[in-house]
């Protein structure tokens, strides 16, 4: 895993999904190299949503399996570069939240 989420704003997504897909491969290799996964393991979607104007039009989510290596000042550091990807991508402001998931509760069928 990770399990990336990019929720676009629809009047944003137009501008920039030929960027934003192109950029994906490089955003995988970063999470895969940083957390230490293969590539087979991630899940990448964009979303086109309707934010309100009031609040980020991009926002990030992504989903971590629990790891000792992956520390809180470690993943603050790979939601920046992924902040800092995607906003440049997108040309605009960019949230992004991770969460981890404990292997006990967590499965995925495949």
């Amino acid at each position: 895993m990770p399990n990336v989420k990019l929720y676009v704003d629809e009047t944003v997504l137009p501008g920039c999904r030929a960027d934003l897909i192109a950029a994906l491969p490089g955003l995988r290799t970063m999470l895969c190299d940083v957390l230490k996964v293969d590539r087979a393991a991630c899940q990448f979607a964009i979303l086109s949503v309707i934010a309100m104007p009031d609040l980020p039009q991009v926002n990030v989510e992504v989903h971590l399996l629990v790891h000792p290596d992956r520390t809180r000042a470690m993943l603050k550091s790979v939601a920046e570069a992924v902040q800092a990807q995607v906003a440049a991508v997108t040309g605009t402001h960019t949230v992004v939240r991770i969460a981890t998931l404990v292997p006990d509760t967590y499965f995925a069928l495949k």
